[in-house]
């Protein structure tokens, strides 16, 4: 999903590790010293958050094993940063336990080539379901969560849903029932910001969950180029969600100049009632609008089967040890992932920094003073109501669907039409990419 710079920084807290470091902070720690004691290093991106999470987490981890010493190391982000990492392993420099991205850019790391596959004496076993598929290659798990889920959802201003008398919808139908109520009411059913373009996507990409509800080997069809946006109604009801809020006239009447921050404004004051956008944008409301914490609720794009109404996740980053660690620095990075994995690794983080999301490890909790949508994410993640986001799944990903997207919102293009145009888009990045039957 392509996103501005304002999205990559909130992304970056805590769930996508993007990419490399300062020549200044690099190079492998000193090896194992006397008495038993050794040094490793571990390597974050720079964003000011992932820093306040590594340190805590060597903080408490080195407090309960003082004979083991991390040294924090830092990287800036970005492109430049996904080709340091990729030189680093290949030239056997990378420093001893390393946070980067989960799902297809860790398979771009030749992870059975480049990297050390955990077992449960790293507490594999208490890792979510979705967030070990991202970091799992022919059957071995080679890494462990930083950070929490992201969710593509609809964030609500539960004060608008009180006063009507609404409920959460579990369906399309029941959606749209309830943007009926709230248009009447003098209310904006549906906030919609084009004027910055990525947040268009929502609508699609959020609502994949459905989709694998449909059909569970989607993805797998989709890489295959067995199966279309256009021909799949399961998928093609993403675009048909863009045209109907259109065609409804349920989104705010600036949809087409507004931008985030007018979105977020609006739903914060309930002049707009819903608002498909990623979770990770709650940090920005809350940062912008003080208050709004326990006003806004969160639930699933809605699809059609109330009783399997799943929540789109993208899960977080990875922390992953390369094969150069070995012998008493092996012992020691296995010991410091394994954890990462724990309740405690989990509570140092929401030490460092307000989770924005449920932890990708099981038995973890949040605290209370959480927004009241990341709790109502978490409800979804604790009764395995949710599902990967396609990106997680498909290494084919089109560059024009924010464009799109715009276009059948903004009822320039029906959403028959705009679901073919993206399918001939993700064609040309397949071929780009090589893959079989494209």
């Amino acid at each position: 999903m392509r996103k501005r710079p304002i999205a990559i920084a909130l992304l970056a807290t805590g769930s996508m590790a993007l990419a490399a470091c300062s020549a200044g902070s690099l190079g492998s720690s000193d090896d194992s010293g006397s008495g038993g004691k050794v040094s490793i290093s571990y390597l974050v991106d720079n964003q000011q958050e992932t820093v306040k999470v590594a340190n805590q987490l060597v903080k408490d981890f080195t407090a309960k094993n003082p004979d083991i010493t991390i040294k924090v190391e830092t990287r800036p982000q970005g492109t430049d940063g996904d080709n340091l990492v990729k030189t680093r392993l290949s030239t056997g420099d990378m420093s001893d336990v390393f946070a980067y991205n989960s799902g297809s850019l860790f398979q771009a790391l030749a992870p059975e080539k480049n990297l050390v596959p955990y077992d449960d004496s790293q507490n594999i076993g208490s890792l979510d379901k979705n967030f070990a598929t991202t970091v799992t290659a022919n059957g071995k798990v080679y890494g462990v969560p930083m950070g929490g889920f992201m969710a593509g959802a609809i964030l609500y201003n539960k004060d608008v849903y009180a006063k009507l008398g609404l409920q959460a919808p579990k369906t399309w139908d029941d959606f749209i029932a309830n943007g009926k109520k709230i248009k009447d009411s003098g209310v904006d059913p549906v906030v919609q910001t084009y004027g910055e373009t990525w947040t268009s996507q929502l609508f699609v990409l959020g609502d994949f969950a459905n989709v694998l509800t449909a059909d569970p080997q989607f993805a797998e069809k989709y890489t295959a180029n067995q199966a279309k946006y256009a021909t799949t109604p399961a998928a093609l009801a993403g675009f048909q969600h863009l045209q109907e809020v259109h065609d409804l006239g349920y989104a705010n009447k600036d949809f087409a100049s507004a931008k985030l921050t007018d979105g977020l404004r609006y739903l914060a004051q309930g002049k707009g009632a819903q608002y498909p956008i990623l979770s990770a944008m709650l940090s920005q409301l809350i940062a912008d609008n003080p208050g709004s914490e326990n006003k806004i609720g969160l639930f699933a794009i809605p699809g059609t089967d109330a009783a399997k109404n799943n929540l789109t996740v993208w899960a977080p980053g990875g922390v992953y040890i390369p094969k150069t660690t070995t012998g008493a620095k092996l012992d020691a990075a296995r010991k410091f992932t394994a954890f990462i994995a724990t309740a405690d690794g989990c509570a140092s983080q929401t030490t460092a920094t307000q989770p924005t999301g449920p932890y990708a490890v099981k038995g973890c909790t949040l605290p209370d003073s959480v927004p009241q949508a990341v709790k109502d994410m978490q409800t979804y993640i604790d009764s395995g109501n949710s599902n990967l986001a396609l990106e997680f799944l498909s290494p084919v990903k089109g560059p024009a669907l924010e464009q799109i997207c715009v276009e059948v919102g903004s009822g320039i293009r029906k959403a028959d039409a705009g679901a073919k145009l993206y399918d001939e888009d993700v064609k040309k990045q397949a071929q780009q990419l090589g893959l079989s039957g494209w």
